[in-house]
């Protein structure tokens, strides 16, 4: 036989019989089950606690008080003290500026001067007057001229009365020449220099005290709730009622606080905004290392309100439809559970009914929820 029909022939017929062998011989396919993949889902465990209800603001800080320095009587300044420059410190009572006082000095001696003028000129009336009372008990002298010795003597009375107010006035102005600190504070602006001549009533500089700084802050209306204060508040709250405030501002990566109380709250409601303005004060801190807080700093504040027990803060990413949140059981299924939601904050809520201790909640944003879904939960 030719090799070229055989060799052919024989791959053929062996690789029919292997096909036929693979055709006989094949696996049969036997359907499993298919079984759902649980989602990954981050859960929280709830854990009751005692929240205080805060409210959040922020404003600027301002002095209690300021003043404008002003003299009470003209003249050209004399001297100046170093503080009362832009900035300048100074402490209760110091003497801040001097007019000079040539002027007020004579004003002082010409009223001594009178004053004992008049009073050599009462005496002698009153003399006198006594002098004729007695002649006309005795008949010696007529009614006439007691009568004038009695004008006389609330004439001269009157002329040292005067005297002596003319003299304590004088006084007064040589006095008010040395312009005195009212309080321990800081110069805010000055508008006068040394060899000005200024003018009684004419502003010179603006004051403020240290011992107490100012923040005004406003509040929605309907937060006063949560302070535990009427809606009727206004002007000074009740010292055993004032709920505590935390000033704080970053400066750099250092965060400084101060504390405070919200003393009062303003006569009516911003028909602009809806807000309601509470006024903070702080008292200056005496520890160096706490820096005065300085007036027109801009800062974040939280007021302290009232406390509520057995609340669970959640994130918001928990809440779902209707006050609804996802508990998953003990055989790791999602279930809605309703709840009531006290306060919703920024990025949390506080629930105060409607959760157990101990239970899971879902806090994952998941697009599409069935109930009873098996999930795997990842505690935070």
């Amino acid at each position: 036989m030719n090799k070229k029909i055989l060799y052919p022939s024989l791959v053929l017929v062996v690789g029919l019989g292997l096909a036929f062998a693979i055709a006989v011989n094949k696996p049969t396919l036997e359907p499993e089950p298919i079984e759902p993949m649980a989602a990954t889902v981050r859960v929280m465990r709830v854990q009751p606690a005692t929240e205080y209800l805060s409210i959040t603001s922020q404003g600027t800080v301002q002095p209690r008080t300021q003043s404008e320095l002003i003299p009470e009587v003209s003249g050209r300044v004399v001297w100046m003290s170093p503080s009362l420059v832009g900035g300048g410190s100074f402490s209760e009572g110091d003497v801040l500026l001097r007019i000079e006082d040539a002027d007020y000095a004579t004003v002082l001696a010409r009223a001594e001067a009178t004053l004992q003028r008049t009073e050599v000129e009462y005496e002698y009336a009153a003399d006198e007057l006594k002098r004729l009372q007695s002649l006309r008990r005795q008949q010696l002298a007529s009614q006439q001229l007691l009568d004038g010795a009695s004008r006389s003597a609330r004439v001269a009375q009157a002329n040292r009365d005067e005297s002596r107010a003319a003299l304590e006035q004088a006084k007064r102005d040589l006095a008010r020449t040395e312009l005195h600190a009212p309080f321990h504070g800081l110069v805010r602006s000055e508008k006068v220099d040394l060899g000005q001549f200024v003018t009684r009533g004419q502003s010179i500089a603006t004051i403020y005290a240290t011992d107490y700084m100012e923040v005004r802050l406003p509040m929605a209306a309907d937060q006063l709730i949560y302070l535990d204060l009427p809606i009727s508040t206004r002007g000074q709250i009740p010292e055993a009622i004032r709920p505590p405030v935390t000033i704080a501002t970053y400066l750099g990566d250092r965060r400084l606080e101060w504390e405070g109380q919200l003393m009062r709250l303003e006569a009516e409601i911003d028909e602009r905004s809806r807000m309601l303005y509470g006024v903070t004060r702080v008292q200056q801190s005496e520890d160096e290392r706490l820096p005065i807080l300085p007036a027109g700093l801009f800062v974040q504040a939280s007021i302290r309100g009232r406390k509520v027990e057995n609340v669970v803060r959640l994130p918001r990413s928990a809440m779902r439809d209707e006050n609804q949140v996802l508990i998953v059981d003990g055989e790791n299924r999602l279930r809605f559970r309703q709840v009531s939601i006290l306060r919703l904050e920024h990025d949390d809520m506080l629930v105060e009914q409607g959760l157990a201790n101990g239970e899971l909640v879902c806090i994952s944003p998941l697009q599409t929820v069935v109930d009873g879904m098996l999930v795997d939960p990842v505690t935070e």
